[in-house]
């Protein structure tokens, strides 16, 4: 239930807070007041877009929050899997409105206006001039019958019956391409998964035939430089000493004198580990020496397995883990479109079954909408009476259609507003105060079904007047049994039988308009409604509005 509402530069609103309470509240005023303000607030709050323009002249921010209390159990489940948690049974939802952006909040933690509206029907119903609009549309009509059918579990097992036939239908189509693009495309995958298993590819070897063919185009310079080390090390046959037999020569001219002084033992011990050292790199350039072996016919044949991957990359993937990826893919595919027969007939086989379901379940919602149908059209019409529609005839027509998302059914209200007239779509008969009046029987039809705890009526009494005006305020009350009902009008009738009436009042203070908005008591609520009975104010306006309250 809506307990407050704080507003604050909104339109000609600077600041106002509303208190609400259960049962009936309405809310009047002079046209141009801010009554209609007021429900854009309650929409900005429960996260509908706004327009700049709503902000106040002059103001960097609008700010609006709303409080609501005895929380059900679905709002407080569908809260928790968003992510928010209650604490003493209080809701606060906040939103603060710049020229830029919007930001919200809910019990003080950052929420997005999405999320908001999610919540936002589980907490107020709010009827305006687009409900009705929204009621001549015939594609809507099937809202209000699966609401009165409670549909909800049956819609969500038929559409994800419907969406997994889709899915194998779309399957099999895939599947079932024609034979000459199926059998281009097994030719394709053939000769790709030939051309890469002819190429033997190696995760690395790219790599390893780089460094190969840098090696080969080198092998002189790399030659030239071991031979030039050997005889660094190990002399040339003529004059040149190497370093291998100096060191030698060195060493044993130390040895020489090692048993006569002893301080040498240490230069000769390191001197014999340093020859020990230079003989065994010797052995490693002589088997590197050895090693070289290569003959004019590799480098081409490394050449060629190189250009072998390049073009393969162009086709395949950038190296050789990709090219092996694709081959997979190729033959996953191959095999899939080579057994697909197969998997047609299974897919086949599983797609009656999920017709078979689909049929069931749409037979099932069929049911259910046509007993809904018969109760809301018998109900709507006993509303409609009581309103001062007695010879209205309420239809609700569902006939079979192709098989959607929603089922199989197209719904249509038809209506008659007079006796011997054939019943004609809403948008061909019903007039603005027709409309009103049959949205209301709708809403107080459904209301017994509807866990929203809040319903908010604006300009519900477009186009009715004397005693039909009276009886949609007696309308109204009822429906505010168990409920809370807040109505704006311009009705005399209708304002006197709330619970709670409330007056908004704009007023001009230093030269700008302001709207308040004040809880009326007995005699605030008398003048008030005198004020809507007349233009001015009298002793005969006074007693007609004390007579309304009295009742």
């Amino acid at each position: 239930m809506l307990v407050c509402l704080h507003i604050e530069n909104i339109a000609v609103i600077e600041k106002a807070d509303v208190e609400f309470d259960k049962g009936f509240s309405v809310l009047t005023g002079e046209t141009g007041a801010g009554k209609s303000i007021l429900i854009d607030s309650i929409n900005a709050v429960l996260g509908e877009r706004t327009s700049k323009e709503l902000i106040r002249t002059g103001c960097e921010k609008a700010v609006v929050s709303a409080s609501f209390c005895n929380i059900s159990s679905a709002v407080k489940s569908k809260l928790s899997e968003l992510g928010f948690d209650l604490e003493d049974d209080e809701l606060i939802i906040s939103r603060i409105l710049t020229e830029s952006k919007s930001s919200a909040k809910i019990n003080g933690q950052p929420a997005t206006a999405a999320i908001i509206r999610e919540i936002a029907p589980m907490l107020v119903d709010i009827h305006g001039q687009h409900d009705s609009q929204a009621l001549l549309m015939q594609e809507k009509h099937y809202t209000y019958i699966d609401s009165l059918a409670k549909n909800s579990d049956i819609l969500n097992q038929y559409a994800v019956a419907f969406k997994a036939m889709q899915s194998t239908r779309k399957q099999i189509k895939k599947l079932t391409e024609s034979l000459e693009d199926k059998e281009k495309r097994i030719e394709l995958l053939e000769f790709q998964i030939n051309e890469l298993e002819k190429a033997d590819i190696k995760v690395g070897e790219r790599q390893k035939l780089t460094e190969r063919r840098d090696v080969i185009n080198n092998m002189q310079s790399i030659t030239d430089a071991l031979y030039a080390a050997h005889i660094a090390l190990c002399g040339d046959d003529a004059e040149l000493q190497g370093a291998v037999s100096l060191a030698i020569s060195a060493s044993e001219q130390l040895t020489a004198i090692s048993n006569i002084w002893n301080n040498s033992a240490e230069v000769n011990d390191q001197l014999s580990n340093a020859v020990s050292l230079l003989q065994d790199v010797k052995s490693g350039i002589d088997k590197l020496l050895s090693d070289i072996d290569f003959d004019k016919d590799e480098l081409q044949s490394v050449e060629e397995r190189l250009d072998m991957y390049y073009r393969l990359s162009l086709k395949y993937g950038a190296d050789e883990q990709q090219m092996l990826n694709f081959l997979q893919d190729c033959k996953n595919e191959l095999k899939t479109i080579v057994t697909s027969d197969e998997e047609i007939v299974k897919l086949s086989e599983l797609l009656q079954q999920q017709v078979s379901e689909v049929k069931r379940l749409g037979a099932k919602l069929t049911d259910s909408r046509k007993a809904a149908g018969e109760f809301f059209a018998k109900e709507v019409a006993a509303q409609l009476e009581y309103l001062n529609m007695p010879s209205v005839k309420i239809i609700v027509d569902i006939t079979d259609c192709a098989y959607s998302l929603l089922g199989a059914n197209r719904v249509e209200f038809l209506i008659s507003t007079n006796p011997g007239e054939p019943p004609k779509p809403l948008s061909k008969i019903a007039s603005g105060g027709e409309m009103s009046r049959i949205m209301l029987a709708i809403k107080n039809v459904l209301a017994h079904n509807d866990p929203v705890d809040t319903l908010i009526f604006d300009e519900i009494d477009t186009g009715i007047s004397g005693k039909a005006a009276q009886k949609v305020g007696y309308k109204l009350k009822q429906t505010a049994d168990g409920k809370q009902v807040i109505c704006v009008t311009h009705l005399a009738q209708i304002a006197a039988l709330a619970d709670t009436h409330l007056l908004i009042e704009k007023n001009i203070e230093s030269g700008r308009a302001t709207t308040t908005i004040t809880p009326l008591d007995y005699n605030g609520r008398r003048y008030e409604l005198a004020r809507i009975i007349g233009s001015d104010v009298t002793d005969s306006t006074l007693k007609s509005a004390e007579e309304m309250l009295r009742y």
